[in-house]
């Protein structure tokens, strides 16, 4: 996300930028400063890159909760939403550190040889001044694009998952010292105060992969006893062995998981057999995402059956269940058996590539869940044809609550497109439109354009490049492979481009985004709808 050209800040927060500009000027400082400015500190040494000054705010953090979602987001003396940007590696790495840095601290001090001479000889210093940060909440950061400065999602999934090692060998370390000291100097055993359990509590959202797992997993398994402690509330695994993913959800707290999101895996049914029951412990779970599970119903032998009605007991446990994507599982005909049984109505339905009939269309249409849809996602399958009127249908029973539809490559024509007008323009609380990998006509697009400029909350619409712009070798109608690996005239595509931002000029919508770059449609998600 672009940060504005010219920014607002406050005089507090110029002040705050100079501060953490000189390192060993906020040293000196650390102790006179209020410790309500240290948020605006805080945010002022992330946006200028800060790093040393950034560790050192986190070690002495006077608060019991360090949120990067609320530290990090539009203020009063700063307008840049620096959550929404991609994070940066140097300062991610720097806030770890010093989480890292102020809990050895606290370790040594809570098991150094200070605290038993101040059992044997008492002074009337003050002591410690006891553990103030307890949370770490690093969930909300950005993990769309990568770029040589930002982190992703895995690596600080990994680079956590190696702090929590090293603290859980820090603090193996000075329970061994303080065991022996127990002992005292003749093998006999003193009656010495135990030391008080230290830790920070890291929330964060977790990317794993086979590459990763063997470090998430040590990690995990410290994690009860560990003084750094991961808390996981979105879980994404990919390409893992059923054994090895059952192994990790095993590990995870059951309150605390709003998404689990399992893709790439090639689960199956008979693997999604063994992976759900583990996932009814979950008992806040919002999310469950189980993209490209290799799932086919077509032929189902009787054994198959009875797995795929296993599945959907299962699914009917999860009773707070809000989202699903089942995207690229054949799933033809099967949609009343999968989610007749949940108890709340879905808000969030992905069933992109899914081979759907018009049974399952006529079930969703009728169904608890269609009042309810606020993201619908059914791209890939093919609306061209007897699918388009149960589909109109659809989007007709869920007009008045639906803000986020994807219907790419559905193969729909101008024609279709002129059918589905009418009631894309009721659709009154839409926000994000997907038509890629459609083929429209740019007269189409332009009537498209002009249908939904009466949509109030419309922001972001992601369309197709226009058939006008290819050659004359293009197969008719195209597929969606002869529209991506078509040659496109840039020329002609560019003009069309400028016709549509000028309709949008006319139409006083410049706060709406048309655009054919689908990386934009990587940041939308359903909890911040």
């Amino acid at each position: 996300m672009s940060r504005p050209a010219v920014a607002m800040h406050s005089l507090v927060f110029l002040c705050a930028q100079k501060v953490v500009s000189h390192y060993t000027t906020l040293q000196d400082a650390l102790d006179f400063i209020p410790k309500e400015l240290y948020p605006v500190l805080f945010k002022a040494a992330f946006l200028d890159k800060r790093t040393p000054s950034l560790q050192q705010l986190v070690e002495t953090w006077p608060f019991p909760v360090l949120s990067f979602q609320k530290l990090l987001r539009k203020c009063q003396h700063c307008e840049y939403a620096l959550i929404r940007e991609k994070p940066n590696k140097l300062c991610i790495q720097a806030i770890i550190l010093g989480v890292v840095t102020y809990l050895t601290k606290l370790l040594e001090e809570r098991h150094s040889s200070k605290r038993y001479r101040a059992f044997h000889f008492p002074s009337k210093g003050k002591g410690d001044k006891g553990q103030r940060l307890k949370v770490l909440d690093m969930t909300g950061l950005q993990d769309e694009g990568q770029g040589p400065e930002s982190m992703s999602l895995w690596s600080r999934t990994v680079t956590l998952a190696k702090a929590c090692l090293d603290i859980s060998k820090q603090q193996s370390k000075y329970m061994r010292r303080t065991s022996k000291r127990r002992k005292g100097p003749y093998s006999t055993t003193l009656t010495l105060p135990i030391p008080h359990p230290v830790w920070v509590d890291v929330w964060v959202d977790l990317f794993v992969n086979s590459t990763s797992y063997g470090v998430l997993k040590d990690a995990l398994q410290v994690n009860s006893i560990n003084a750094l402690r991961l808390r996981c509330r979105d879980f994404r695994a990919e390409e893992l062995s059923i054994a090895s993913t059952v192994g990790l959800l095993e590990f995870l707290d059951p309150v605390g998981v709003r998404q689990v999101d399992l893709r790439f895996n090639n689960l199956g049914l008979s693997g999604l057999r063994v992976v759900l029951p583990h996932l009814a412990k979950f008992t806040n779970l919002a999310s469950l995402k189980l993209p490209y599970s290799n799932i086919d119903v077509r032929r189902l032998t009787v054994g198959m059956e009875g797995s795929l009605q296993y599945f959907a007991n299962q699914l009917s446990r999860l009773k707070c269940l809000k989202e699903l994507n089942l995207g690229s599982s054949r799933l033809s005909g099967k949609l009343r058996q999968l989610l007749g049984d949940l108890h709340s109505p879905l808000e969030s339905l992905e069933l992109a590539f899914c081979y759907l009939l018009p049974s399952d269309f006529a079930y969703l249409s009728q169904s608890h869940h269609t009042p309810a849809l606020k993201k619908l996602d059914l791209s890939g399958n093919n609306l061209s044809d007897v699918l388009l009127h149960p589909f109109l249908g659809l989007l007709t029973e869920s007009a008045s609550t639906l803000l986020h539809l994807d219907i790419m490559e559905c193969r729909l024509l101008d024609t279709q497109l002129n059918a589905l007008l009418p009631v894309l323009s009721r659709l009154s609380r839409l926000r994000y439109l997907g038509v890629f990998g459609n083929p429209f006509s740019a007269v189409g697009l332009k009537n498209l354009l002009h249908r939904t400029l009466g949509l109030p909350d419309l922001r972001l619409v992601i369309y197709p490049y226009p058939v006008d712009c290819y050659g004359e070798d293009l197969p008719w109608p195209p597929t969606s492979s002869n529209l991506l690996n078509g040659a496109v005239d840039e020329e002609k595509f560019s003009r069309i481009s400028n016709e549509l931002q000028q309709m949008l000029l006319s139409g006083n919508r410049t706060d709406v985004v048309w655009t054919t770059n689908l990386c934009r449609h990587n940041s939308l998600d359903y909890f911040s709808l």
